[in-house]
């Protein structure tokens, strides 16, 4: 679970990528599941856009599609989707999330 501090560092550094995939007509699939898991693995924050001709809500489409993918919902604003999951291969981790405080 994200804090509020790590989703804002988390949107700051998203704002520059562009959208790696795209969700259409036809939703969200096992075949996109899958080509996300692998690209968040390299990269571990992504973006995807969802397509006018897609009739679902785009909010639910990233909650479906984070948690097939078990990732964390950074943001979704407008039709675009932001998605967080820390690299299980050390060598793969290039985000370094900033500290939780522990009580007061």
């Amino acid at each position: 679970m994200l804090t509020g501090k790590q989703k804002r560092y988390l949107r700051a550094m998203a704002h520059h990528l562009q959208p790696i995939f795209q969700v259409g007509k036809g939703g969200t699939n096992d075949h996109l599941v899958r080509h996300i898991n692998e690209s968040i693995e390299l990269r571990e924050l992504i973006k995807l856009s969802v397509l006018n001709n897609c009739m679902d809500d785009p909010k639910e489409i990233g909650v479906e599609v984070a948690a097939a993918a078990k990732a964390e919902l950074v943001q979704v604003i407008g039709k675009t989707i932001v998605l967080y999951k820390r690299a299980s291969e050390e060598k793969n981790r290039k985000i370094e999330l900033p500290a939780v405080k522990v009580g007061r």
